[in-house]
């Protein structure tokens, strides 16, 4: 009888410590299993982050340049000319740009150094076409602008018209704060349109395959204003590049 005990208890240790290192095992899997899903989860979030971003901030500095994808829908084709570069005039134009009733920002466009952008920008707001535009992107990381001037209020959109190549880009690749210039997809010198980004801190852009930025003025007054408020209110989500967090638009652009 104790020697059948003791086998008893011996094949109830085994029985045991078999159950205990398959608790262990299968405890292993579920954390295998668990920590697969959340590395999943976390690059497809990941992804569509990126894609959203790319999607909204195709048009202006520090925009990536495209890739070819068999799948990526073509770009709709213009359906009008620029307008004329001759309409630059080739002189300076001074005016106004308010935004939100209340940020009076002086400017002036240089229809000498940038005849196209310019003919086509003053052409824009003779037609009223800016306002009530949103200004849909503010950066706060490498780069410092304002971004405005697209009727999608997305950085997708423009008027019915595109235009190149870039004119009046800096060579060193330093853009002073103040200065205005146009926003394009990157990579693409003749997909300029109607949105223009305003500079409010000293920022080095990289040039792309496109060369530079075509610089069409500069803020002569009212740009410690446009700091002070609609930069320093930050931006949605505390993301350095993305929507101002107080919503931004342009009340009317004026020129002469």
């Amino acid at each position: 009888m104790a020697q059948a005990s003791s086998k008893d208890r011996e094949a109830r240790e085994r029985l045991r410590r078999y159950q205990a290192r398959q608790t262990v095992h299968d405890g292993a899997l579920r954390r295998r299993r668990r920590d697969n899903i959340a590395s999943l989860i976390a690059v497809v979030a990941a992804a569509a982050i990126a894609s959203g971003a790319l999607l909204a901030y195709q048009f202006g500095p520090g925009a990536p340049e495209p890739e070819p994808s068999a799948s990526a829908s073509p770009t709709p084709e213009p359906t009008a000319e620029a307008p004329d570069p001759a309409l630059s005039e080739d002189r300076t134009w001074t005016g106004a740009l308010t935004l939100n009733d209340e940020v009076e920002l002086g400017i002036e466009l240089d229809g000498a150094a940038a005849p196209q952008a310019v003919a086509a920008v003053t052409t824009l707001i003779t037609d009223g076409f800016y306002d009530g535009l949103s200004c849909h992107r503010l950066t706060s990381g490498n780069i410092f602008v304002l971004q405005c001037g697209d009727p999608a209020g997305d950085g997708t959109g423009g008027p019915d018209f595109r235009f190149g190549p870039v004119e009046n880009a800096p060579a060193d690749s330093l853009y002073s704060a103040g200065t205005i210039a146009m926003a394009r997809a990157g990579g693409d010198a003749f997909s300029m349109g109607s949105q223009f980004f305003i500079v409010y801190g000293d920022s080095a852009i990289p040039t792309d395959a496109a060369g530079g930025y075509t610089v069409i003025g500069e803020v002569t007054s009212g740009l410690d204003e446009l700091t002070n408020t609609i930069v320093a209110g930050g931006i949605e989500g505390g993301a350095p590049d993305g929507a101002p967090r107080i919503p931004t638009t342009i009340t009317s652009i004026t020129i002469e």
